[in-house]
Formats: structure tokens, sequence, C-alpha cells
């Protein structure tokens, strides 16, 4: 077993490379071709046969289980495969405790050995065939009347429904002869329409004609008692709910894990099913002593509620909606809600705050160029509800299956899944911030970035050489723009092959990098998970030494499953779930950065994507591939553009693992980047599931450059953050199309304020670089990315912040402006933390912008002046050169003189811009380490300094242990605004110090000092 230090200790090549992995490979290798050929002749000779039979026999004596007409061949049954195999979850729970222990164990192998073992198929139980269900009787019409059309739950949701096939279930079938017109307009503006895909008011509505009557009844309760923990009930079904092998008898568990966090398990007690094994989640096995919740169930019908206590609001309330449905392949939850304002249920092209009326959102990872009605990269079934008080909660499904999840305007809401378990969530908040650090609470505190991927990124696809890249790199360095990270996408590579670079086109590329160190810069490849499968033995190790190790995906033979990708011929995807494959990530990691010193990872097409929908001969003919019940992905099967569903990973099939193909990928990542370079790990990720704000960060994909996609690229940041993943960015100034200079212009000054800042493109657009763009854009991007850098100690602190509480760095506004009903619809401004609003320009030719100011004291970020909030909408300016930031009044933001790269601007002076509210006081606080070491929280090897502001007088309170950080760090200068009074003295810790007043927008600037912030003291002005 491979040991590893996570912690300063860079391990060595010998440490890695211990184990001689060339014996066999050829071995291994000339198997796989012997066993291709072999399958595929059998194959033909079965194909000839049973094409024979038809001919010889006719169609009447034909049993394959074909239909046949001139025009078509379908399957009538497919063969089944269990997608709840108890080997499976035995090994999904070693790769959960595995990742639960990593920082502890320091393992990168969590088996001594792990082979052919690994690769042996799970044999399942034999089944328990309990008694068949009763099938569902025609249902009394007087059930049906007069139910309200927003009162309707699809009863028929597979299929293609009529009324005969309705009927037959037991429900209710009723036409619409044209689509009502809405009652209550969607409150969020639309303030541009696509260019590419439908609009969000143009998607199709999903009004069901076959719906459940009043009298339906899925399941019924038949025990409940009260445990240490909360309940434990069983629920039973009578009737048949026409989904294939309907779970007669249900278990469900009521956790009551904290006073603000109620946890249900719902589960079939006679038969394992899949367990969702990251992220990992507290085990709570004690009741909580107050909670601020209670839990209450119907025993007719096993219809639950969970109530606040302070309000009696029903918060999740399963009465009158959908009747739970538990089945092999199909689950169902519905619940009301308490109203219309909910957010989440990534990831979408549909805005910040959701519309209810008779929509639906596809959770599946699908390589997919963001369209509005779409399922893309990513799937959070989390979603936070606001209450009609003002009051937020959230709901958390910890379920990794494919999914639809539709919303309707009762207000109600339905989680329809393919597969696992009910394992659901309810967070009492009862803020917003309050609600997602409950949430990462659970899913896992996001990561503390390293100081310098804080500044401005830049790449683009089609550089095509070094010298282009080079002359980029130049000319933006040249033109004073802050600079600090870049970025290379697959173009440099040998013929796309990960871990290779093309020593032609790219000739000097380590050099250039080590160049990138000297200057204080950094430098991030692009690393697709798809490894080439048809390099010439002994040339390519990625794919030598991962056959050696058994750690691809494998196909039905056991063999390495074979698609297609950017590699020129064949690919093949490593199982981050395998015990070695951490183990091999790390090999092909170190072995490439003891070439090309790269600081970061950049994974993408880790849905994973490929470029055929499934392998070559396509899929199996199943029910993993063909499930029951399929929703509504694009493509219109689950294996469109991926791996097929019945593709094998050590924890279980595609079907199962695949939502959690990119955060296998970012823990393996992100372990490996520790153990090559000892440093802090930046790995910034396409594909996300739940989890993923621990190991990394993502970026919203291959946005097209438009104002659509400006525009919504705030909805994308915001709902990434309450996502629990705040290191996030769009492609800025788009990736798809090309961009114009005006849009580039104001999207350049919209990413600047991006927690992630990258500005990215593909190879067929034209350069957008700023220099590329003209000298407004430079000047423009020079300008607001100089803000960025004056702030970054204060976006520094909100990550510490973040890392240690879970609340997010990039902020809706309602999330601190929760009792204004106005702020619950804006998606064209946002906040950074609970101080620093952001007001973009979002359309062509405009130089104001109206801004919502919520009611409070605001200051102009440029000019210093009061800006009184009175929640109503205001014109700020907005020329060419300037992005509108207000502070908002009571926060003190920790600040430094800029440069052009976070290493020597965090040479320069620091700063605090003091904000005092109406009463005058303000505070705020600074943490501070050095930026690149890991654990640095953990070890406290930090400073932290909180700063409280009265009248006349401002507290620098240090806390800061023996082990935390000493390097020098001072204070340069202060502006203390809101001063209606002029000034005549300054002390700083009891020295007087030089000062200017303005008596226009009067404010104080401080500075000709520089004081120690490795100890306390005080500030006083009179």
């Amino acid at each position: 077993m491979v040991q590893c230090q996570t912690r300063k200790t860079k391990k060595s090549s010998e440490v890695l490379f211990d184990d001689d992995l060339s014996p066999g490979i050829n071995v291994i290798r000339d198997q796989v071709k012997i066993t291709k050929t072999a399958i595929t002749v059998v194959a033909g000779w079965m194909l000839f046969a049973c094409v024979l039979t038809i001919l010889i026999w006719g169609l009447p004596n034909f049993e394959c289980g074909l239909s046949f007409s001139p025009f078509t061949i379908s399957v009538k049954q497919f063969k089944y495969l269990n997608p709840h195999n108890e080997g499976d979850l035995t090994k999904a729970r070693e790769y959960q405790d595995w990742v639960r222990n990593w920082e502890y164990g320091n393992n990168i192998s969590f088996r001594k050995e792990c082979g052919e073992e690994c690769l042996d198929s799970n044999i399942s139980k034999v089944e328990n065939h309990p008694l068949p269900l009763e099938e569902p009787k025609k249902v009394d019409g007087s059930f049906c009347v007069d139910i309200p059309l927003e009162m309707r739950f699809d009863c028929h949701p597979d299929g293609n429904p009529n009324e005969a096939s309705c009927v037959k279930r037991g429900c209710c079938w009723h036409e619409l002869e044209e689509v009502p017109e809405r009652k209550v307009p969607f409150p969020a503006p639309r303030l541009h329409r696509p260019t590419h895909g439908k609009a969000l008011e143009d998607l199709p509505l999903n009004i069901p004609y076959c719906f459940y009557p009043r009298d339906y009844v899925g399941y019924s309760l038949v025990n409940f008692t009260s445990e240490e923990h909360g309940y434990t009930g069983f629920l039973e079904r009578s009737i048949a709910s026409v989904f294939p092998k309907d779970s007669p008898l249900l278990q469900m568990d009521v956790y009551f894990e904290t006073d603000t966090r109620l946890r249900v398990r719902i589960t079939d007690p006679l038969q394992m099913r899949w367990e969702t094994p990251v992220p990992i989640v507290p085990q709570v096995n004690k009741s909580a002593s107050n909670p601020a919740y209670s839990f209450h169930i119907r025993s007719e019908d096993g219809a639950f509620t969970v109530v606040r206590k302070s309000s009696g609001v029903p918060i999740f309330d399963t009465r009158g909606a959908a009747p739970l449905t538990f089945a092999d392949q199909f689950i169902q939850l519905s619940s009301m809600l308490p109203s219309n304002y909910i957010y989440g249920l990534g990831e979408h092209l549909e805005g910040l705050l959701l519309d209810t009326y008779w929509k639906r959102h596809v959770l599946w990872n699908l390589d997919q160029i963001p369209e509005p009605g779409k399922n893309m990269y990513g799937s959070h079934p989390f979603y936070l509800g606001l209450e009609p008080d003002g009051n937020t909660h959230g709901v958390f499904l910890l379920n990794s299956n494919a999914m639809d999840v539709v919303l309707q305007p009762t207000p109600a809401l339905t989680f329809r899944v393919i597969g696992g378990l009910i394992d659901l969530y309810v967070f009492l908040g009862p803020t917003p911030n309050e609600v997602i650090s409950q949430y990462t609470e659970v899913i896992g505190r996001p990561f503390l970035p390293p100081y310098w991927s804080l500044g401005y990124h830049q790449c683009r696809y089609g550089y095509e050489t070094l010298n282009r890249t080079r002359d980029v790199w130049q000319r933006t360095r040249k033109a004073g723009i802050p600079f600090d990270v870049q970025w290379n996408d697959i173009d440099y590579m040998r013929h796309n092959n990960d871990f290779t670079y093309d020593q032609t086109n790219y000739d000097g590329l380590p050099e250039f990098v080590e160049e990138l160190h000297r200057e204080g810069m950094h430098y991030v490849p692009i690393i697709d998970p798809g490894i080439s499968a048809a390099e010439p033995p002994h040339t390519y190790p990625p794919y030598d030494e991962g056959v050696h190790l058994h750690v691809f995906v494998r196909n039905s033979s056991n063999m390495p499953f074979v698609g297609k990708v950017w590699n020129p011929v064949a690919t093949t995807w490593p199982d981050f779930t395998h015990p070695k494959a951490t183990y091999y990530w790390s090999r092909q990691i170190l072995r490439y950065h003891s070439s090309v010193p790269i600081d970061g990872a950049w994974i993408d097409m880790n849905e994973p994507s490929n470029f055929l929908s499934g392998s070559t001969d396509g899929c199996e003919e199943n029910n993993l591939e063909h499930p029951p019940f399929l929703p509504a992905v694009h493509g219109g099967i689950l294996y469109y553009h991926t791996i097929c569903m019945s593709g094998r990973h050590f924890v279980g099939r595609h079907y199962n693992v695949h939502n959690l193909y990119g955060i296998t990928e970012s823990i393996s990542t992100n372990m490996a980047l520790q153990i090559v370079r000892g440093k802090r790990p930046f790995v910034i990720s396409r594909s996300t599931f739940p989890g993923q704000g621990h190991y990394g960060g993502h970026w919203t994909g291959d946005v097209w450059s438009d104002w659509f996609n400006l525009w919504q690229s705030i909805a994308g940041i915001l709902n990434f953050n309450m996502y629990g993943i705040p290191m996030v960015g769009a492609d800025i100034c788009g990736f798809n199309g090309n961009t114009t200079a005006s849009l580039c212009l104001r999207w350049m000054q919209l990413g600047a304020f991006y927690p992630f800042s990258r500005n990215h493109n593909t190879d067929d657009a034209i350069d957008q670089d700023p220099v590329a763009m003209g000298p407004d854009v430079v000047t423009a991007s020079r300008n607001a990315l100089t803000q960025r850098y004056i702030l970054l100690p204060y976006l520094y602190s909100l990550f510490f912040n973040a890392h240690l509480t879970g609340e997010p760095v990039a902020r809706p506004l309602f999330f601190q402006f929760y009792k204004e009903l106005e702020t619950y619809s804006i998606d064209t401004q946002f906040m950074w933390g609970p101080a620093l609003m952001i007001v973009p320009v979002l359309s062509e030719h405009e130089e104001t912008v109206k801004a919502y100011i919520p009611k409070g004291r605001w200051y102009d970020w440029y000019k210093g002046n009061v800006v009184e909030g009175e929640g109503t909408y205001e014109t700020l300016d907005a020329p060419l050169d300037k992005i509108p930031l207000l502070v908002r009044g009571g926060y003190i933001l920790p600040t430094q003189m800029p440069a052009n790269t976070t290493t020597e601007s965090r040479k320069m002076k620091r700063g605090l811009l003091v904000a005092p509210n109406e009463s005058g006081r303000a505070s705020g606080e600074l943490y501070w380490d050095d930026g690149d070491s890991l654990d640095t929280v953990k070890h406290k090897e930090y400073t932290y300094i909180q700063f409280i502001s009265g009248s006349g007088i401002l507290n620098v309170n240090v806390n800061r242990t023996t082990a935390g950080y000493t390097e020098p760090i001072s204070l340069g200068y202060i502006s203390i605004l809101g001063q209606s009074e002029s000034v005549s003295e300054v002390t700083v810790d009891g020295s007087k110090a030089s000062f200017e007043y303005d008596p226009v927008n009067q404010f104080l600037t401080v500075d000709g000092f520089s004081q120690s912030l490795l100890k306390s003291f005080i500030v006083r002005w009179k």
C-alpha cells in the first residue's frame, strides 16, 4: 500500500513509481485484442444464424424476441439487470469510507491488493418475489370532478398517455382544449431572449391530461414508533403502481439530526438498494434536543409533513400531492410548496428564480451547450424556498440517478427518480445564508482556494502554438491588465492525448511555464478523463498502466469500455471509484509535472462526454439502457453522448454512477495535486454533483457569446454558490461564436467580479483577449480588474468564511435582504458577501443602469459619497470605463494596493474601507495566510483580524495563535466614509497620522503610516 503525506512534504517519484507496471502489459493487451476478435466472430455467427433461422422457419416459428416489419426491428422485452447489486453496495461503502478517511489515513489505494478480483461480476442474491399486488381499479368519476388544474398531479409521466391507459391505472383523464393563461405573471423580467434554443416562456408546459383522483392511495402506514434518532415506521402497498417491481413494503426512518436539520430515509427493507456513496454525509443517531421543526404522518396514506414550529408553516408537505411511488426503477415523491419563490435544481440556464408554471428540470449530466430547457453538465437535487413570512428553508434529495423535477403552480414540486432510494434532508434556516451553511455541513464545506487563483485567468482553445500563447500573454501584461494565470486547452497536447504536449508546435512549453513562475504567475492546463486506447504498446503509459492496474471503466465482458472523444482513434475512461484509480491518476500527473510543472488542473469532458452514444457497437438491450421510465433527457436516451448504462465501475453500474463521474474525478485530482505539488490544490471541473465544492470549482461551460448568456451568467454563479461551489465563473466574453467589442467590454467588467475570473473561447472564433478587442476593452478590463485586485483581501476573507461556514461568496440580493420582496426576483445585480453590491451593464449601447437599492445606507465605491437606500430602483452612471459598485453601510472591507499579479500585490500596503451605517457603526474581518500551503485553517497557520468601528474610533483586534501566520503584514491606509464633520486629528496606535478630509463626499483618508497587523491597536479621529 502506498503511503503519501498530504501536507508540506512533496512526494518523490520513487514513491509513486515504486512498483514495476510494465510486466504483463503486452500480454494483457494481446489478450484484449484476442478477446475482442473472438467476440466479434461469435457475434457475427450468431447474427448469421438468427437471420438464417428467420429465412428457413419463417416468422411464426421464430422466438428470438424480435418483431419484424419491412422498416423496423425492435426488441419486445429487454434483458433485466439488477441495478441494486449487493456486491456493488459493499464496494460503494468501501469507497465512501476511503474518501471519508483520506485526510487521516493518506492512502491513495484503499485495498492492498486489487487486481482481477476487482473485475469479477457481482452475483445478486436470488430475488425475493413478493405476492403480486392488486391491479388498479377504474376510478369512480365523482373523484375526478372539480379538481383544479393546478392540483392535477401527473399519473402517467411515462410513455405516450391516452385515455385507455390512464383509466387502466385507476386515474382521471381530461384533455385541455386550450392552455389557460397564467393567473400571476412571472415576477422576474426576461431581459433578453436566447440566440440559440428556446426561451423559457416558449418551453413546453407539463400539464397532465392523466392525473390522480382524490381517493388514490399508494402506501398506507402500518407501524410508526419513536426511536433514539427520531422515528421508524413501515408503509405498505396493496395496489400496483403499473411500474415494474413495486416495493410492497417500505421502511421510513426519520432522523432529528440537529435543531435545524431533519433527514427522512425511505427504502425497501427486503431488498438492497443503490445508495449514493459521495458526498460524505454526517452519521447522526441521536435526536436533536430542541428541533425547530415538527414531523407529522397520516396513517391512511403515509403522507408526511415537516412543519416550522415558530410559524406553523408546512415546508415539506406530501398531503394532497402526488402519492408516493417506489418501484425498482421508478420513485416518485411530491410536496406542496409554501410559496412560488423557489431556487436551485441545477444545472440549468433558466435564471435565478424558478418558474413554477408547469416547468420541468432534468438532472442528468450531459455535454450539452447551455440552452434553456436542456439538462446540462451538473446535477444538483437541492432547492431553496422562501416562505410567506420571509423565512427560508432548503431541501436536498441525496440521489445520483437520473431524475425529472416538475414544478407546478399549486405551488408544488415532484421528484421522479429512476433508482436508488429516498434520502431527503430538510434545512430550517431560517435565513438563506443559514440554509446554505446547513446544506454544506452535510455535503462538505467549500475548499479554501490558493490566493493566486483569485487573480485573472486567460485562455483560448486554438492558440495552436506556444508562440501564439506567449504573444497573447505578453500583450496582456504589456497593456497593464492585472493577470495571474495562463491556461492552455487541448491543442497543446500531442494528438489530443492527456499527459503529453506537442513538442513541435509547443516546443519549449516547460521553459515557458518556468518563466511564468519567475514572473510570479501560474499555469493550468486542461486534462480530459478520456485516455487514448489505440497507441502502440509501451509508448503511452497512461493506457498501459491503466490496463495493468485494471482501473478503466469496463464493458459487460470485463474489458475496458471503448468509445471516442478527442483522441484520434479510440478512448477509454478511468474508473475513479476504483481502489487504485487515485494512485494511477497521481502517477500520470506526477510524470507530467516532472516535465511541465503545472499548478492546477482543468478537468473537462467529465460528464463523461463521449462522441459516440455508447460504444462503437452501441449498448446492450436491457432495462438499464432503456428503463421503464425515462426522464426527459436531451437526446432521448440515457447513453446519449456518454458511456453505456451497463458499463461497470468498481462501485456499480454506470446507470447509478454516471452523475458521480465528475466529482469522483475531482476527488482523485485534488488528492493527486496535493501529493505531487505539496501545496493547496486548484481544480476546475465542468461536471458537478453535490459536494464538488469541497474538492474544486466549476465553470459554466460552452456558453454562447451573446447578451442573453452575459445576463444569465449572473444566475449561474449565484446558483452554484447556493450549491456550495463558490469558486465559479463563466467564460468571459462567451465561448461559442464571435463576441463583439461592446459585448466583451461589458463582460470583462462583469467577469472581473466572478469568483473565478477567466476569459476563454473556442478555436473557430476570433481572438477575444482584451487587447485583441481594442483600446476601449483594454481600458475597461484594466479598470475593472484593478478594482478586483484592490478587493482581493476582502474576497479571500469571504472564501475563508465559506470554508468555515459554507456561506456563499457571491450572493443574490435576497440573501441579505430577505424581508424585501422586491429582491426575490433580481438576477441583474448581486453581492460579494454582505457588503459589496455589483451592478453590471447587461444591454448594448447603455451608459446608465437601473439598480435596486435596498433599504439602508450605501456608499459609491469610487467617490465615497452616501447613497441612501429606500428600497427603490435608482439610475446609476455606467460609462464604458466603469462598472457601478456600491458599499453597504455597517461594514469594513479589507483592501490592498493593486499590482499586476497577486504575487506582487501581496507585497503592497493593506488598507481598510470603513463604511458606517446610519448609527455610525461598522465591522469587518480579514483572514490572512501564506496563500498556498495545505490545511492552514486546520492547523491554525493564519492570522485572523476583526475590525469594529464606532463614532471616532476603530478597534483592530488580532486573533492569532502561536502557530499562526507570522510573516510581516501591515496596514498603510484607511478610508472612513460618511463623516459629515471635518476632522482635526487622527492617531494610529497612539501616534499622530497624516490625513485628508473631503468635505464634498464627506470621507476621511488616513495614510502615511505603517502599522503591524500582527498585534491589536486602536485608530481614533476627532
